[in-house]
C-alpha cells in the first residue's frame, strides 16, 4: 500500500496490445465524475485524454493491455521499477483476453492481415498476462471494466484501504437478483456463470444475454464440469463448447478440459 502524502498521488495510465476500450470507458463517466476524480490524483499520463508523457515515479500505474512482443518486456520493467502500485486493469492484461485467441490459430496473421501478414509492424508474439512479466498488485477484471469498480478500488487505495475485488460465481449476482437461470429453465441456452468471476451485477444474463465469463473465472471453479455442461447445451458440439469457454479465457482454457 502506498505511504501518506501530502500531494496529490501521481496516477499514470499505460497501454499495450488492446482496443483501449478500457481507457476509453473510464471517459465515460462524463465531466462530474471525472473532474471529481482529478480533485484526488494528479493525472500525469493518460493517451486517450492528454498528449503529456513522464520518466518520474508514479504512485499508481494503470496497464491495459496484454503483453505480445518482446520489445516491450523493458518497458513493462520500467513501469514495475518507478510504480509503488501497478494495476492490471481490463481482461487482456488480467489474462490475456480476446487477444490471446490467437495464441490457438496458428495461420491467425494470415487470416487477419491477408497479404500484409509478414509485415514488420503487425509481427507478434502468444499474447499474455502482464503478470506473465511484472508483479501486479491488483487486478481489474471485466471487457471493458466496470468504471465504477475501477473507482471504487482507486479510492480504496487512496484513502489507504484494501480493496475488495469478488472471487465468487456470477450465479450469486443472478440469485440476488432474482434472475431466472439460463441453464436450469432453457433446454439449449447456454451460460457460464457458475464458473465466472462476478463483481459485474450480472446484467447480461437480466437481459437474456448468457454470460461469457468476460471477467475471466473464479479461482476455484470446476471447469471441467463446467465444460461437460457446455457440451451438453451445445448438442454435444466439443469444438462449439470449448470456443464459447475461449472467447475471453483462451489464455486459461485447452483442449484437456475435453
Amino acid at each position: 500500500m502506498m505511504s501518506g502524502h501530502v500531494n496529490k498521488p501521481r496516477v499514470a495510465f499505460y497501454d499495450f496490445a488492446s482496443c483501449e476500450g478500457c481507457q476509453i470507458e473510464l471517459t465515460n463517466y462524463g465531466d462530474d465524475v471525472f473532474l471529481n476524480l482529478l480533485q484526488h490524483i494528479d493525472l500525469v499520463e493518460c493517451r486517450e485524454t492528454m498528449s503529456e508523457k513522464t520518466t518520474m515515479a508514479v504512485d499508481i500505474a494503470c496497464i491495459e493491455g496484454s503483453f505480445t512482443r518482446e520489445k516491450d518486456r523493458q518497458r513493462l520493467l520500467d513501469i514495475r521499477e518507478k510504480s509503488a502500485i501497478v494495476i492490471a486493469y481490463g481482461q487482456c492484461a488480467v489474462s490475456g483476453g480476446i487477444n490471446s485467441l490467437k495464441n490457438h490459430i496458428p495461420d491467425y496473421a494470415q487470416c487477419v492481415y491477408a497479404e500484409h501478414s509478414r509485415d514488420k509492424q503487425l509481427q507478434s508474439q502468444s499474447a499474455l498476462p502482464i503478470s506473465d512479466v511484472i508483479k501486479v498488485d491488483y487486478a481489474v477484471y471485466g471487457c471493458p471494466i466496470n468504471r465504477n469498480e475501477f473507482l471504487q478500488i482507486l479510492f480504496h487505495l487512496l484513502h489507504l484501504k484494501q480493496p475488495v475485488i469478488p472471487d465468487y460465481p456470477v450465479c450469486v449476482e443472478c440469485k440476488r437478483h432474482e434472475t431466472p437461470c439460463r441453464i436450469e429453465f432453457q433446454a439449449d441456452a447456454y451460460c457460464l456463470g457458475m464458473v465466472a468471476r462476478a463483481g459485474c451485477d450480472a446484467p447480461c444474463p437480466a437481459a437474456g444475454i448468457p454470460c461469457d465469463a468476460c471477467r475471466g473465472l473464479v479461482s476455484d471453479a470446476n471447469l471441467r464440469a463446467a465444460m461437460q455442461l457446455l457440451k451438453k447445451k451445445t448438442g454435444g458440439q466439443s469444438e462449439r463448447a470449448l470456443n464459447i469457454f475461449r472467447l475471453f479465457n483462451a489464455q486459461i482454457i485447452d483442449k484437456p478440459l475435453m
